[in-house]
């Protein structure tokens, strides 16, 4: 037995009193689940677990082994049972007698649907046959960084056996699949005192008789590396420090200038979301002598690989001399570069049968002295590339500590990369929703209308972040908004639309969040009424400030992010049918509402050769929700019209033309039409969302 090292380990989660009363899929969830809990084991979507269960079978009432194994895409941290495959051993076994050898082994993964016991429709993945063909009971193929870098070592062999002795193995590096399955079964037949193995540049495999025994065998090999490179790894990390480390709020300032440029660059054929990270980890790497070289070899862990791209583009800014707008001008061509090095790294290494070239741009983009940018085709696609990317480094700096750190070979991670299986698995993906990939900023985003205009943008796949000067409302709405559509879609920010700064930085924490900007609803509103001779000079500049200065300090931020990004732009003033009917006691307000409505026109003039489209959408009397119809506003228009509170509604439905009420959903989609691809030849324009109404015709 291994003795177990000393010091700051991963925790021994396992509750017997919790497992003791479990069937045997459930004590496979339970282990699934705590060995998913920490990046350090496994990280998202990585990795796979399984158990060989007795099982009666449907349809000769017999009792059957049956292999239950994580299912294709996903994740063990969060796996419900229903995410397991389910196959018959027997007849997993019998597929041994129709393969056909190393080079048709592809083809194996069309048989195992044909194992699949009790129907279930959870598709099983590409590792299936590691799990089935090792003699165990109880399974866990994990990717932890401090074992994949002993597995990324030039020696790993050699460290391998140094450390663990007899009782964990190695295997040279082998693609998953079919044979993988053989080998494994082979090396557990000719090595039946192993309690795992290592696989070369890619991870570990462990098993065990019991659920516990496997998952505390886990845990213990993992924790001996651990100890072992504390120990023994404690130089200067990737060659030492040779750029300083910004400060916390500069290194935020150079994210905010590269995002949106580096979006606009690479998303000409999909729009990107970004995602920052400026860990410690990340730090590290990205001042360090050694980070051109280790960065140009790639990751080598599969799932790392797949996730990040066969190199990051590590951009060109001198941390010790800040000049960004140098670095500013220089990223087209560094980015071109990129786009002709992966176009050459494509073309050396595809087959005749190779699916056409996909998206050449990078997704790691490593900034030195300020930390790491990371673009996908969504929030969590952006994060969770980050956080392999951190995986990577995590290898390299245990690697390169104490041998030589090995990337994947090219060939290798092309023909990972561009695997006829990947390629199947990505045609059979939903098609993207119409706003996927955009980025909307929604101010007075807590109210009835923001808070719906989110929802629906969201429902279209879109990125939102709302703003609004009522943070316990802005709290509340988020923690709405992330429980329906997922916390990577929406961010929230304080933001007072007539402040400058606030404005300025509400922009900058959007830009920090998603990388970028399409979308911007003005939508913070208020509403006032007196009689002329009633109102005050504060009333009236208060309407002129929040409804004109507020829609302009927003518009014309949100106007250097577009002009910025160079990929065109989309605002929706959020208006009112008083900008076109005048109504009585409410001079300040329908005026305001006036002057928002001729500048979005003013604003699609100038905006219209960068391809900024600026649009209205004019509601009336959005009573339900809508946070301006609460207090003194209601009251006083019901005043105006010499009725109770309680008739206002019907009043309103009864004067439209229609005779219908107008909700903020209502309102929404009227903004999701104008900020969608259904509008893209419409600019200038003016929807009225009011049940009908004569005086505010725009005609």
């Amino acid at each position: 037995m291994l003795d177990k090292q000393q010091g700051a380990r991963l925790a021994n989660l396992w509750d017997e009193t919790k497992a003791a009363g479990m069937s045997e899929p459930e004590r496979l969830l339970y282990r699934s689940n705590l060995l998913g809990s920490d990046k350090r084991v496994t990280n998202y979507g990585g990795g796979n677990t399984s158990a060989k269960v007795m099982e009666k079978d449907p349809l000769s009432g017999e009792m059957v082994e049956v292999l239950w194994v994580k299912g294709s895409g996903g994740d063990v941290g969060t796996i419900k049972l229903d995410g397991f495959a389910t196959l018959y051993m027997d007849k997993l076994n019998a597929l041994k007698g129709i393969y056909r050898g190393v080079a048709f082994e592809d083809e194996m993964v069309g048989y195992l649907p044909h194992c699949t016991f009790d129907l279930n429709p959870r598709a099983a993945s590409i590792d299936t046959p590691l799990h089935a063909y090792v003699p165990r009971k109880h399974v866990d193929h994990m990717h932890p960084d401090a074992i994949i870098a002993i597995a990324a070592s030039k020696d790993s062999q050699n460290l391998t056996d140094n450390l663990f002795g007899g009782e964990i193995g190695w295997l040279p590096w082998k693609r998953p699949g079919f044979e993988l399955g053989l080998w494994l079964s082979d090396f557990c037949a000719k090595n039946p005192q192993a309690r795992g193995v290592i696989l070369e540049s890619h991870g570990l495999f462990t098993w065990g008789d019991t659920a516990k025994e496997a998952y505390e065998t886990t845990i213990e090999i993992i924790n001996v590396a651990i100890g072992w490179f504390e120990e023994y790894n404690v130089g200067p990390a990737f060659g030492g420090a040779v750029k300083p480390t910004l400060e916390a709020a500069e290194r935020a300032a150079i994210a905010k200038r590269l995002m949106p440029v580096i979006r606009g660059l690479i998303s000409t054929d999909e729009k990107k979301v970004g995602h920052f990270d400026d860990s410690q980890a990340v730090l590290d790497f990205v001042a360090a002598r050694d980070l051109k070289p280790l960065a140009a070899l790639g990751t080598s862990c599969p799932d790392h690989f797949l996730r990040t791209k066969i190199r990051p583009l590590v951009v060109d800014f001198d941390s010790a001399n800040p000049d960004i707008d140098k670095t500013l001008a220089e990223l087209p061509d560094a980015i071109t570069a990129y786009r002709a090095d992966y176009a050459a790294y494509y073309e050396r290494c595809k087959h005749a049968d190779s699916p056409a070239m996909r998206d050449p741009n990078a997704v790691v983009y490593l900034v030195p002295g300020v930390g790491m940018i990371t673009f996908a085709k969504d929030k969590a696609t952006a994060r969770i590339s980050g956080e392999f990317y951190v995986n990577a480094i995590n290898v390299m700096r245990g690697a390169s500590g104490v041998s030589t750190y090995v990337g994947l070979p090219e060939q290798e991670a092309f023909d990972i990369e561009y695997w006829l299986l990947e390629e199947a698995k990505l045609q059979r993906m939903p098609k993207p929703k119409s706003l996927a990939g955009r980025i909307a900023l929604v101010t007075g985003g807590a109210g009835g209308i923001g808070k719906a205009t989110a929802h629906r943008l969201m429902q279209e796949g879109a990125c939102v972040v709302i703003a609004d000067i009522d943070e316990t409302a802005l709290a509340a709405a988020e923690s709405e908004l992330a429980a329906r559509h997922g916390k990577d879609f929406v961010r929230s920010v304080g933001m007072n639309v007539t402040s400058e700064a606030a404005v300025e930085g509400g922009f900058g924490e959007t830009l920090l969040a998603f990388g970028g900007l399409d979308i911007l609803v003005s939508n913070a509103g208020l509403a006032s009424s007196a009689t002329v001779e009633d109102t005050t000079l504060a009333l009236w500049t208060k309407n002129m400030d929040i409804l004109a200065t507020g829609y302009f300090l927003v518009s014309r931020e949100a106007f250097r992010v577009f002009r910025n990004q160079k990929a065109g732009g989309n605002v929706v003033f959020v208006a009112s049918k008083n900008g076109l009917a005048a109504s009585p006691g409410a001079s300040a307000y329908c005026t305001a509402k006036a002057a928002e409505i001729h500048l979005a026109r003013c604003l699609a003039l100038e905006g219209a050769s960068a391809q900024i489209r600026v649009n209205v959408v004019n509601p009336d009397a959005v009573l339900r929700g809508s946070k301006i119809w609460t207090g003194e506003w209601k009251e006083q228009r019901a005043a105006a019209y010499k009725m109770d509170v309680d008739d206002l509604e019907a009043h309103y439905r009864e004067r439209s033309m229609l005779k219908l009420s107008v909700f903020p959903e209502d309102i929404a989609e009227a903004i999701y039409f104008l900020a969608s691809d259904m509008s893209a030849k419409s600019t200038g324009n003016i929807v009225n969302v009011d049940a009908g109404n004569a005086q505010s015709f725009t005609r």
